[in-house]
């Protein structure tokens, strides 16, 4: 029997700078900072970020200082 994935924990949060490789550094809602990758989809379909903008992230629950952009909030 195989043992379910953990759930990753999904937080809001506003992007502060652009690193390389497509990563970013965003500060969350809730406190703290971590550095994010542009999930799957959005790199996909060219969904393009920048400092300032407001996005949803999973965040690991192994890993708390690494997460996902999962989506990128209009606004």
């Amino acid at each position: 029997m195989q043992k379910a994935k953990e759930e990753a924990i999904e937080v809001e949060g506003k992007v502060k700078q652009a690193l390389a490789n497509t990563q970013f550094r965003v500060e969350l809602d809730i406190g703290g900072e971590v550095i994010a990758r542009i999930g799957g989809k959005m790199r996909k379909h060219y969904i393009k970020i920048i400092p300032g903008d407001r996005v949803k992230l999973e965040i690991s629950p192994y890993d708390l200082t690494k997460g996902r952009i999962t989506y990128r909030v209009r606004s």
